[in-house]
């Protein structure tokens, strides 16, 4: 029997990914078939952020088992590499198991991770890395980023302005004489696996809406007590670096919207440009009418199986 393809449901924050997951997996279990959800989102990885990053609540867990949520401590720093690793490791278990994975996140070089090889180059020189992050200490993110995009626009388009980890590594790797991860490497059509690929996108107003709501939720939850609990705990440069962490901390609510908006911008842009993908328009329809229409890809898809 051949094996059932991976869904992989991307899209920006906000957008409603784990709603149309949970959706999508009561109607694949109607059919008989048995989904499990894994994250492909970084900060997810790490468990103590749960309402920092949205990830699936108790009462959603509870409707669709999901891998790869808050499996690591805060004081950790995974890589893509690391991530790669596990994520492989789960959708071939659920695979050969009989079981549909559900690959939904929002980072577009974990989506990748997941679902396709990752080209993993060794890591630069000490020195190399030394001095870039000297330089990100003594002139910030924001100059490095201008930098990185006067050397390589198309993978400065790919890392926000205030993403310190992933400019210095970019800026590591041309100086390395290879090309900037970004651009066109965020995503290969070789999945390692079928794969259907669905990009779910929103009217700007609707999700810059959608956006606040969250936030505004966030806050109600304790969100800021979350991020202070995080810091308590000796949380490492690398969940520091999840939306929104540093402005809470500060308690600069505004910003923490302004900066999740234009991360949601990126997002779109990215997916929009994705090639074989399903793009749903999901502003004004409820999960389970996009869930019909992932249904008939499926169905439409079935005869092309190996």
């Amino acid at each position: 029997m051949p094996a059932l393809p991976v869904v992989a449901l991307f899209g920006p924050t906000a957008v409603g990914k784990t709603a149309v997951a949970v959706a999508l997996a009561a109607r694949l279990r109607e059919q008989g078939e048995d989904p499990v959800a894994v994250s492909a989102d970084a900060l997810q990885l790490y468990a103590g952020l749960e309402l920092l990053t949205g990830a699936a609540t108790p009462a959603e867990r509870a409707q669709l088992e999901h891998r790869l949520l808050g499996v690591l401590p805060l004081t950790a720093r995974a890589t893509a590499g690391d991530y790669a690793r596990r994520a492989h490791a789960e959708i071939d278990a659920l695979i050969a198991a009989g079981r549909r994975p559900l690959v939904v996140g929002g980072t577009g070089l974990y989506l990748r991770a997941a679902l396709a090889g990752l080209d993993l180059r060794p890591p630069p020189a000490p020195e190399i890395r030394a001095a870039h992050a000297a330089r990100l200490d003594a002139i910030g993110a924001s100059a490095l980023h201008a930098e990185l995009a006067a050397r390589d626009p198309a993978a400065a388009a790919a890392v926000a302005p205030t993403d310190g980890r992933r400019i210095t590594r970019a800026l590591e790797a041309l100086d390395a004489g290879a090309a900037a991860p970004g651009g066109d490497q965020l995503w290969t059509r070789e999945t390692r696996h079928p794969t259907l690929l669905v990009a779910l996108t929103m009217e700007r107003a609707a999700l810059h809406a959608r956006i606040d709501a969250r936030v505004d939720a966030m806050l109600a939850a304790g969100v800021q007590d979350e991020v202070r609990a995080a810091v308590a705990a000796g949380a490492s440069a690398s969940t520091r670096q999840a939306l929104g962490f540093e402005a809470l901390l500060c308690g600069d609510v505004e910003a923490t919207k302004r900066a999740t908006r234009r991360y949601a911008r990126r997002q779109l842009t990215w997916l929009r440009k994705l090639p074989d993908t399903l793009v749903l328009d999901v502003t004004g329809r409820a999960p389970d009418a996009v869930t019909e229409a992932i249904v008939a890809a499926l169905r439409a898809a079935a005869p092309r199986r190996a």
